[in-house]
């Protein structure tokens, strides 16, 4: 059961870093500091005061970009292949029970596949903001996709499987609105 619960801790976190991708890291660092959350050995790392510091910086710097309206899109083209790495990372650093080769294996799939698929949404919801308010709207869009990865992050460390079936949940939404997005009319 605990294999399993590390997993949907890790679809959660990898989800939230579909939104945000500095936000899920600050928030594993400071729950494995504070000893909420076991990490895996080569990782634990990220459950150290410099890596608390170097990620709560990069979240303020990650929220604040948001706000640009127009640096915000150029921003996602960026975020969309760290997410998939970030996705990855989490992934791997909060699973346990499980041989090396699947970890990995589980990581580059469900991970960075919760990522991107987030990711992508969150890219498209952009798009759409940018292209029907000029951008007006986009901090809105910014502030609501920065709380669901505070949000996220934080259910998955608390309850791990909630925020796992609220994240297929998710992703199943995300997937069927990305792909309705990109069929030919």
């Amino acid at each position: 059961m605990e294999t399993f619960t590390s997993i949907l801790l890790g679809i959660g976190l990898s989800a939230a870093t579909g939104f945000r991708i500095f936000i899920p890291f600050l928030v594993a660092s400071l729950a494995s500091i504070a000893g909420y959350l076991p990490l895996s050995h080569s990782f634990e790392w990220i459950g150290t005061y410099p890596a608390l510091i170097v990620f709560g910086a990069a979240t303020v710097l990650e929220i604040t970009a948001y706000f640009i309206p127009w640096f915000d899109n150029l921003l996602d083209s960026i975020a969309t292949p760290a997410a998939f790495i970030a996705g990855a990372i989490l992934m791997v650093a909060v699973v346990s029970g499980l041989p090396p080769l699947v970890k990995w294996a589980l990581a580059i799939i469900a991970g960075s596949g919760t990522s991107g698929i987030v990711q992508t949404g969150t890219t498209v919801t952009r798009a759409a903001s940018t292209t029907t308010t000029g951008g007006l709207a986009n901090p809105v869009v910014s502030t609501v996709e920065a709380g669901f990865s505070i949000g996220l992050s934080i259910l998955a460390i608390l309850l791990p499987v909630i925020a796992g079936l609220i994240t297929i949940v998710l992703l199943f939404w995300l997937g069927s609105k990305v792909i309705k997005k990109l069929r030919p009319n």
